[in-house]
């Protein structure tokens, strides 16, 4: 399974989302990532001002990877997948 995220509140709906699938709460993720829980939450809740090396440990926590390419030009809205 894969998200098209273009936006800090997508970021934070799909890690969310992932985390759940994963059966894991919010303090387990942020004890996996040496982070606080308040952590977590703000960056699942879309909140800017987040450190991309956060990001990337909660994606490797969550056995995730961000791929970089291209933004798709199909008739459909980003905004229709959520």
């Amino acid at each position: 399974m894969s998200d098209i995220v273009r936006t800090p509140p997508h970021i934070g709906a799909a890690i969310r989302r992932r985390r759940k699938l994963k059966g894991l709460t919010q303090a387990q993720l942020g004890e996996k990532t040496k982070l606080r829980q308040a952590t977590i939450s703000q960056l699942e809740g879309g909140e800017g001002g987040a450190q991309l090396k956060t990001l990337t440990d909660v994606l490797a926590a969550l056995n995730l990877e961000l791929v970089i390419q291209d933004r798709s030009t199909s008739s459909r809205d980003i905004e229709d997948l959520f």
